[in-house]
């Protein structure tokens, strides 16, 4: 089983984005270009995010004394920043795509493909690297670590080693139950800021940017104080509530061309009038 695990976590990491695309593709005639326009999305993003964090964000909490291995309210106000700039600039990507790149592909459907692949690219990736690390755990099993690896590097090897193989089965899978979760995350935000082209209200924007931050910041604290698996519940958590936001804001797509319509006007009865001597006798020359 714990074999199993360890194979099945990075595969499925894969295997999901890649199986959410299917669905939506055939469930929704949600059109694959829109999932590589996330994955190009995603990538670009991080092209600054990773250096802004390293130059800027970094320096800057060194600066201000604040780690991420202190407790309260020091290791909250750090999290927050960090989580504050994913969020920034994800979903202002995400933004500037929909207005440069999407005009005509931000309803409900396309904006979940959207978001399949921003989420999905992040999964595959990372689950490209759990599966390097499998490989380079099974080659080096039961090796003798000092003919394949410098003296001085031995020690952090062997410990990386116990650490990796005496994990049980079920921590093993916690990659892919958060990859999934987070996908989820991503379907919802896409559709929160598709929504601010919709209602013309740059306040959804923000949601987006507000609910980033909060997850973020959250795991990044409960991963911290109390441990992997509670930090692992709360995503599970709000991934569940981001896909109560995709069903919440779901909106009917209207086929090309179509036009809602007409209000019914309802015109009112005309009541015959009462007969009388007189319009009895008007009659008799209709």
């Amino acid at each position: 089983m714990d074999i199993i695990a360890r194979i099945l976590n990075p595969l499925l990491m894969i295997a999901m984005p890649l199986a959410l695309g299917v669905f939506l593709a055939q469930r929704l005639k949600a059109e694959w270009r829109l999932f590589g326009i996330g994955v190009v999305t995603f990538i670009g993003s991080q092209v600054l995010h990773i250096p802004f964090n390293a130059w800027v964000l970094s320096p800057l909490v060194d600066k201000i004394g604040v780690s991420i291995t202190q407790q309260g309210i020091r290791l909250a106000v750090v999290a927050l920043l960090f989580g504050l700039s994913a969020g920034v600039f994800e979903e202002t990507a995400r933004y500037l795509v929909y207005r440069f790149w999407l005009e005509e592909d931000r309803e409900w459907n396309s904006a979940l493909m959207f978001g399949a692949g921003h989420g999905g690219i992040e999964a595959i990736i990372l689950g490209t690297i759990v599966v390097y690390a499998l490989i380079q755990a099974l080659t080096l099993r039961g090796v003798d670590l000092s003919t394949v690896i410098p003296a001085d590097q031995i020690g952090a090897a062997q410990t990386q080693l116990e650490a990796y193989w005496s994990a049980p089965w079920y921590a093993a899978i916690l990659g892919a139950v958060e990859r999934a979760a987070t996908i989820c995350f991503h379907l919802s935000a896409s559709v929160l800021v598709a929504r601010a082209f919709a209602r013309r209200n740059i306040l959804w924007l923000g949601a987006a940017i507000g609910w980033h931050t909060l997850l973020d910041a959250a795991a990044i604290y409960a991963m911290q104080t109390w441990g992997v698996y509670v930090a692992e519940a709360f995503i599970v958590a709000a991934g569940l509530a981001s896909v109560a936001i995709v069903f919440k804001l779901k909106t009917t797509r209207q086929a090309p061309g179509q036009q809602p319509p007409p209000p019914t006007l309802t015109s009112p009865q005309i009541q015959p009038a009462a007969p009388t001597p007189e319009n009895l006798e008007d009659s008799r020359y209709v």
